[in-house]
């Protein structure tokens, strides 16, 4: 549905600088066109409900094709870039998770938060190339670490990484498919448009008392046990939430 968005914005932007050139040749200069339609494109991405970070998507796409075709780079070339992209950032378009990378400072605190619950099994969800699960698992070998990531490369990234540890699974697929019930230290950093499904399927499947803790992204409705801040360049805030104590 994001891909189709995308899309419609694109296209409709395009179609109307070029009305626009047509029916005003002598107001409209054609050079400042690429920006033109990259901001039409972006503000009707907004117009359609598309997730904030599709904004810079639409602000830098038409300007990077006519930069491309300026190029005049081989065909091959486009289709390994087409390639690539989609190998890093597989199901984005249309799951509405794009690849987030954590920090180190993210880690650090989830490793305090780990032993502090005492936490015997930790999933990621959408793990990437593993920031979080691969040194949560070097510094913890008592807790059973998984890093679940259906991106092809990401998750050869993330395997490699964590070739070395025994307390670590790199699993693929879609977390959706993946039964929380057996993990009571859960984390995520997605999106804000799959929180709200999100939060549905942390209420079935986890045990009551367990911990789930959002990167950046709040669960709508729910209150929060505990809100981190940390100091890394993203100021990034954890929000920690206790199964079973959501209420309204």
């Amino acid at each position: 549905m994001q891909l189709l968005k995308a899309a419609i914005s694109q296209l409709l932007a395009l179609a109307g600088v070029w009305l626009a050139l047509r029916l005003w040749p002598d107001i409209l200069e054609a050079r400042w066109a690429p920006a033109w339609q990259a901001a039409i494109a972006a503000l009707l991405s907004r117009l359609l409900r598309q997730p904030l970070w599709w904004l810079p998507i639409h602000l830098l796409f038409f300007p990077a094709v006519l930069f491309a075709v300026s190029l005049q780079l081989p065909a091959w070339a486009y289709l390994a870039a087409g390639l690539l992209m989609a190998l890093v950032f597989w199901g984005t378009a249309g799951g509405d998770v794009p690849l987030f990378l954590s920090s180190p400072a993210v880690a650090a605190a989830l490793r305090d938060i780990a032993v502090r619950e005492r936490a015997h099994a930790f999933i990621d969800l959408g793990a990437g190339v593993a920031s979080v699960a691969a040194p949560l698992a070097a510094t913890m070998p008592e807790l059973r670490v998984t890093a679940q990531e259906r991106a092809p490369l990401p998750y050869l990234a993330a395997r490699w990484r964590c070739r070395k540890l025994v307390n670590a699974t790199v699993a693929g697929g879609s977390f959706w498919d993946c039964d929380l019930g057996r993990f009571d230290l859960v984390f995520a950093f997605l999106s804000p448009a799959v929180m709200r499904r999100l939060g549905r399927k942390l209420e079935r499947e986890m045990r009551p008392g367990s911990l789930f803790v959002s990167s950046s992204f709040p669960l709508p409705d729910w209150p929060v046990s505990a809100e981190i801040h940390l100091a890394d360049r993203r100021a990034t805030r954890l929000y920690c939430y206790r199964i079973g104590e959501r209420h309204g």
